[in-house]
């Protein structure tokens, strides 16, 4: 097989929630050793699981094991842990700060997203860490970064989207902001450009043997998904709203109804083509001689006449079967999918796109894999199921950072290596 693009890396995942550990996981899909690092005095239900029980999983359909303890149960970390490993370290006391050094002298990268007051309580800050490894690459996405006003203030995608304008870019002309629903872009968009800092950094070390600290921003990251809006304001003073479906020139564009219960299908148009395909695929020739559709602006400024002839069309159309006649002629569109439509839509199967996973406490499952995994020569196979906690104790305290059989009994005897979380304690010193 294949060496993987990041074999040979060794990354340590101090992260939270879903931004943090998806750039994490992706890291580890190109083949670096991603060892995730937990702690068993303190569950992070966040990010470990929430709410999820053997009895709650199995009235959903699923088929956890019967002994199955939550910490190791999340849907959400079981699908952006994979391909990891798990550490159990206590950070707040100086024997776990002290593994925690060994661990980044014989590492290549660090990736948080903590709020900033979070590192330097446990002395792992960049400023700490670069004396133990200086080649060290340290990627931190904090909400708002580590500078400035917000640099300490907590936040979720929901919250960064708002701060940075993209919440009230949603949502449709007639409602106002309690009807939009976070989509949590900020956290998407911050794994997958930490991932890619992350490889530009180490292409830097390669060339110059240095390592440095990247302080990225979740919430600047996800204002450059808003350009256009930012720009009309500083190049026009124009204020950009909310535009429901619709686009700010393409027209008609929209989401309109199918036969069946809760059925839609989407579709846009910006070309005078895309238009004469679409009035072919409804039958309705007669509205290429409408003056009200003769050109572009014309469309956009006659679109609730357009939207009432597209969905007296599409509320008699099955949505596969208007998708399928919309894209034959030459019509962007789409139908709206349920989760389960998803997977057994046909496209993503031909294309591979799924891979049953066999998880030791959460049960088996179809995963959809990284989506990066059609490289024609290093292909990107799920590797292995997300960590148990603390499943990789041993190794990383004995092979990688050096400790003896006898201090690594210390480790479990007094806290920090373990697979169950206990309850909150300080532990004596060693």
């Amino acid at each position: 097989m294949a060496r993987l693009p990041l074999e040979g890396l060794r990354v340590i995942d101090l992260t939270v929630v879903w931004a943090g550990p998806f750039g994490g996981a992706l890291l580890g899909d190109l083949g670096a050793e991603v060892i995730k690092v937990d702690d068993i005095q303190r569950w992070d239900t966040i990010t470990r699981g929430q709410n999820a029980t053997v009895d709650a999983i199995k009235a959903h359909g699923g088929n956890p094991a019967p002994d199955a303890e939550p910490w190791n149960l999340s849907a959400n970390f079981n699908s952006v842990g994979r391909n990891k490993k798990s550490v159990t370290i206590d950070l707040t006391r100086k024997e776990g700060q002290e593994a925690f050094y060994r661990l980044v002298a014989n590492s290549d990268v660090f990736i948080e997203n903590n709020a900033p007051d979070v590192l330097k309580k446990l002395n792992i800050t960049y400023d700490h860490l670069k004396q133990h490894n200086p080649k060290l690459v340290m990627m931190s996405l904090p909400a708002f970064g580590s500078t400035g006003p917000y640099s300490f203030f907590r936040a979720y995608g929901a919250n960064m989207e708002a701060v940075v304008g993209h919440t009230l870019l949603r949502g449709y002309v007639d409602t106002d902001a309690t009807t939009v629903t976070s989509v949590f872009l900020a956290d998407a968009c911050g794994g997958a450009t930490s991932a890619f800092a992350i490889m530009a950094a180490l292409h830097h070390r390669r060339k110059t043997g240095i390592g440095q600290h990247i302080d990225m921003s979740q919430a600047e990251n996800v204002m450059h998904t808003l350009t256009q809006a930012i720009m009309d304001y500083s190049m026009n003073g124009r204020i950009q709203t909310t535009l429901g479906n619709r686009h700010p020139y393409r027209a008609p564009q929209g989401c309109y109804p199918c036969t069946g219960e809760d059925n839609w299908i989407t579709l846009s148009v910006g070309t005078d083509e895309e238009f004469a395909g679409l009035c072919k695929a409804m039958s309705r020739e007669d509205m290429l001689d409408d003056p009200r559709f003769a050109d572009t602006l014309a469309r956009y400024a006659n679109q609730d006449a357009l939207d009432e002839a597209i969905a007296a069309w599409t509320a008699t159309q099955d949505r596969i079967d208007a998708f399928h006649a919309l894209q034959k002629a030459g019509v962007p569109a789409g139908p709206v999918y349920r989760a389960a439509d998803v997977f057994e839509d046909p496209h993503l199967r031909a294309r591979d796109d799924f891979q049953t996973v066999h998880h030791p406490a959460a049960g088996t499952y179809e995963h959809y894999k990284t989506s990066i995994h059609h490289m024609s020569k290093t292909p990107l196979p799920i590797r292995k199921h997300a960590a148990l906690l603390g499943e990789d104790n041993e190794y990383v305290y004995k092979e990688v950072c050096g400790y003896t059989d006898d201090e690594y009994a210390w480790f479990v005897e007094n806290g920090h290596a373990g697979t169950t979380v206990v309850a909150k304690q300080k532990g004596p010193g060693r």
